[in-house]
């Protein structure tokens, strides 16, 4: 599970999209129908994958002292691809039936759960009521928002919001501002889900979600003063961060640490240190450190920055029924969210997601309600398959689980079903975008790039990647291994090998990618 990087959200989402739509054009295509739940069990069981691991993946999690069997790999062609160019398609199955945790690969199941019973057109409609009369831009009331869980209500869409309710006539609130985040019925985690509470994967979901809940510092160095430039968004009423800071001639290295900052006071943080000038310009996204009182000040600093006026003051409550409908604001439509879910591994918004499988059924959306949605959804679609274990829907969970085998039926019926394009277009490119952009720094030359739609997870004792490989053959492919061990993330590069073994499926023998060197220190991806 990834560290849910605040984006610049709308360019650089239809950038990525255009590079995954380029790709895909002379890449993946999609063929009539996939193999069964059954007839993949059947192969499995029968033994005709290979159930010996290659040999180099076996000295890789030798070297690790990662055991094989902590390691559950199925790799299966998809069905109706290419003639192989008389190579014999590749088969593997280590440990697929093994229940693992595979950490923020389940995120596949909340995306093509999405697509199946929401559709890719699907948006989440936000929208403003007011609670009184308005005359000559004046409302003698209340300003009432409801949020409808949009997983991307962001800066750029709040600022177009604000706008949106000037031009509809109301200017100058003689009332306070009331934000409605009803259509959700959670509550924020009393615990972070790890030892780094202020990193944004661990921001809860909320009916009126904005902008991740969390603050983007951006540090712009400038030698001729010695000095870097600190700015932050979105603006917060009533907060405060220095706007520079002192520069060093270190190097660029744990730059965060050397900035030292101090968060204890939610409203004024601190930068005791330097910034070295050798790193350039660089974002740090920090979840607010008062969640509940982050929607209250940035909806009251927006509102007030694009010269509207109010009296009372920005509180949580209900829309009465007497309200007025203002207008509607709908969000970027499922098929472009669910790109910033898979190709960033974005947490929240994978839990919004979730969510809103029961909330759009007409009662407030719950964890455990979306929870049997998704099993009746499984149970109808993927008859005699294991079932997932899910929690909250976007693997940031201890308690998350499924097979090799039953993630494998999920991406063939996927890459088979009507809204292939758009649940591979949410995959990272190896290589190329997203969490799997790493690959062509671990490995330059490697024959994965460009060739892969990936998921990637990763959590303390978790390695794992799930997805399509394109064969050099002209042979399609699902892969999906997971390492489950505490020693997972020095083992990373086995997975590496066994994306490229996948690709090289016209050599004689076991492809002998050289292992590169993966050790890191372990976040969730």
């Amino acid at each position: 599970m990834t560290r849910s990087r605040v984006q610049r959200p709308l360019l650089f989402t239809l950038a990525c999209a255009a590079c995954a739509v380029l790709a895909l054009s002379t890449g993946l295509t999609w063929p009539a129908h996939a193999q069964s739940s059954a007839e993949l069990t059947r192969q499995t069981s029968a033994g005709r994958a290979h159930t010996a691991l290659p040999r180099h993946i076996l000295q890789t999690l030798n070297q690790a002292q990662v055991p094989p069997s902590a390691l559950s790999v199925l790799i299966a062609p998809l069905p109706d691809g290419p003639a192989a160019s008389g190579a014999q398609p590749r088969h593997l199955s280590h440990h697929a039936q093994a229940s693992v945790n595979p950490a923020s690969v389940m995120k596949l199941f909340t995306t093509y759960a999405g697509l199946s019973l929401l559709g890719p057109e699907h948006v989440w409609r936000n929208r403003v009521y007011t609670d009184g009369p308005v005359r000559d831009g004046v409302l003698q009331g209340n300003l009432v928002v409801r949020g409808s869980g949009d997983p991307k209500l962001v800066v750029e869409r709040l600022q177009e919001l604000m706008v949106q309710i000037r031009a509809a006539g109301v200017r100058d609130v003689r009332g306070d501002i009331v934000l409605d985040r009803s259509v959700f019925d959670v509550r924020e985690r009393s615990e972070p889900f790890d030892d780094e509470p202020l990193r944004p994967y661990n921001v809860g979901p909320d009916g009126l979600l904005l902008n991740f809940k969390a603050v983007v510092y951006t540090f712009t160095p400038d030698a001729a003063s010695g000095q870097v430039q600190v700015r932050f968004e979105p603006p917060l009423a009533g907060f405060s961060a220095p706007t520079q800071l002192p520069l060093s001639q270190t190097p660029c290295s744990d730059w965060r640490r050397q900035l030292q900052a101090d968060f204890s006071q939610p409203q004024q943080v601190r930068f005791a240190g330097r910034y070295p000038a050798s790193c350039g310009e660089r974002e740090w996204p920090v979840a607010y450190p008062e969640p509940e009182a982050y929607a209250p000040r940035v909806m009251q600093a927006m509102w007030q920055g694009a010269g509207g006026q109010l009296t009372g003051q920005v509180r949580y409550g209900s829309r009465p029924a007497s309200a007025k409908l203002l207008l509607e604001a709908p969000s970027l439509p499922l098929s472009e969210i669910i790109k910033d879910i898979n190709k960033f591994s974005n947490n929240v918004m994978a839990q919004q997601l979730y969510l809103t499988l029961s909330s759009e059924l007409g009662a407030p959306g719950r964890f455990e309600a979306s929870r049997l949605r998704l099993s009746q959804w499984w149970r109808k679609g993927f008859a005699g398959q294991d079932e997932p274990v899910l929690d909250n829907g976007s693997g940031l969970s201890r308690t998350e689980r499924s097979t090799a085998l039953a993630l494998t039926a999920l991406l063939q019926a996927a890459h088979a079903g009507p809204h292939a394009r758009h649940f591979v277009d949410s995959l990272a490119i190896a290589g190329v975008d997203g969490t799997a952009a790493r690959l062509k720094d671990r490995s330059p030359q490697s024959p994965v790039i460009g060739n892969a739609w990936l998921k990637t997870g990763s959590l303390r004792d978790v390695a794992s990647v799930a997805g399509y490989v394109q064969g050099q053959s002209g042979q399609r492919y699902t892969l999906v291994a997971v390492l489950h061990h505490p020693n997972a993330h020095q083992a990373r590069a086995a997975l590496d090998q066994l994306l490229e073994w996948t690709v090289r499926d016209t050599a004689s023998g076991p492809a002998q990618a050289h292992a590169p060197n993966t050790a890191q220190r372990s976040r969730p991806r």
